[in-house]
């Protein structure tokens, strides 16, 4: 039975709980939204479902990740949005742990919508690698430690933030790739996580894009970075920064999802590319599936993706590119930044007014299990981790609606 219920108060979690599988990047440990997590929770409300809720210091509208027992969020604010905040959390209690905070050295020029912290950081058991629009570079440890810091801007001082940067840094292969694709210099660096030095550094097109790299091992077993923009996509070697090949296919603000080899690439509708013959082919093409800002997500074989401006949510089938269901999200004027994400059998959408739809996976029809409200704007990819969602809220002019909200079983 479908269930809608409001977010008001607020519930402690004061025991222990079992540490879960990490989310440490944007869209989970492998990039691909999904998570093997199980015993996640459905609806919430202000009784039942809250772990707890935290506030936060200013707006983001990057994405939570979560390491161990640490879940880090990053925030921007101040007059000129030059005050960056790193920000730990434990996951048990919501108890803040540590709080840093810098001075932005590049520009915070930004659409309204979005803010200097809309990257979204990376961490591993090391450390967490938070990355913000202004091109400011930082690594902390678990205890909040600086290990180092970069101003990217001061580095090379031709780089831009003209409507607000979003790429966000990857970690794999024992290094972090750091995109930074804008009109000025541009490029993707991969970076040594104990130093902060170049590793290498391949040139890029100068322009705004806003996609996050991916990350896929060959069919040699080699790891490859692949960079998708306006002019296409190309796969970078993480070893040495060289160009291995390129497809001209995908857009500048959605990620790339890697499907047993092959890959799902929005731009222009949805499109499925597989290698054969020495090259990539096109296995289908799903021109109406519009996906905006949003990721698509595949599970149980199926893909999931959103509408941003018409509020739907839409699966297709992962084989064939056939239709499968759509859904409207009930509500007025409802849209998506928040890309799906899976877990458990179930599929969460998130939209910017904060409506929380859960789908069981798989299924040939719609099949709501529930709907909870947040109660507060959201743009950021929820994480998931030890069995709960990890939810942060983004209000430019209402401080108090800037939270960090963790979801799921006491």
């Amino acid at each position: 039975m479908n269930r809608t219920v409001i977010l008001g108060g607020v519930l402690l979690l004061t025991t222990a709980l079992a540490p879960g599988a990490d989310w440490p990047q944007f869209r989970g440990p492998s990039g691909a939204g999904v998570s093997a997590e199980k015993g996640l929770p459905t609806g919430f409300n202000e009784k039942e479902g809250v772990r707890w809720k935290a506030p936060l210091p200013a707006r983001g509208v990057s994405c939570p990740v979560v390491v161990g027992n640490k879940v880090f969020v990053t925030c921007s604010g101040g007059l000129n949005d030059d005050r960056l905040h790193v920000l730990a959390f434990d996951t048990a209690t919501g108890q803040q742990l540590w709080h840093r905070e810098y001075t932005g050295t590049g520009l915070t020029t930004a659409h309204p919508k979005t803010c200097m912290a809309a990257p979204t950081p990376a961490a591993d058991a090391n450390g967490v690698y938070a990355l913000f629009a202004t091109g400011d570079l930082v690594a902390l440890d678990h205890a909040g430690n600086q290990l180092w810091y970069r101003s990217i801007v001061g580095d090379y001082p031709t780089v831009s933030n003209q409507v607000g940067m979003a790429s966000s840094p990857v970690l794999a292969a024992g290094k972090l790739f750091v995109p930074m694709e804008n009109s000025g210099e541009s490029f993707l660096a991969a970076i040594d996580t104990k130093t902060g030095k170049n590793l290498w550094k391949t040139a890029r097109p100068r322009g705004s894009n806003w996609t996050t790299p991916t990350v896929r091992t060959s069919a040699g077993k080699e790891t490859e970075v692949l960079f998708q923009g306006p002019k296409g996509l190309v796969a970078y070697d993480a070893e040495s920064g060289s160009e291995k090949w390129t497809l001209k296919a995908g857009g500048s603000v959605p990620t790339a999802t890697v499907l047993d080899g092959d890959l799902l690439l929005p731009g222009g509708g949805v499109s499925r590319f597989t290698f054969k013959d020495n090259k990539w082919q096109e296995v289908w093409k799903a021109g109406k599936l519009s996906t905006g800002d949003t990721s698509p997500l595949v599970y149980e074989g199926k893909v999931y993706t959103t509408d941003p401006r018409a509020g739907i949510v839409y699966c297709t089938d992962a084989a064939t590119g056939k239709p499968v269901w759509d859904e409207k999200i009930v509500g007025a004027k409802q849209t998506f930044s928040a890309s799906p994400i899976a877990a458990d059998g179930k599929v969460y959408t998130l939209t910017e007014k904060g409506t929380l739809t859960v789908f069981k996976a798989g299924g040939t029809e719609a099949d709501i299990l529930a709907t909870s409200e947040v109660g507060a704007t959201c743009i950021a990819t929820p994480a998931v981790s030890g069995g709960a969602l990890f939810i942060r809220t983004d209000d430019l002019t209402k401080p108090a609606n800037n939270f960090l909200l963790c979801v799921g079983k006491k």
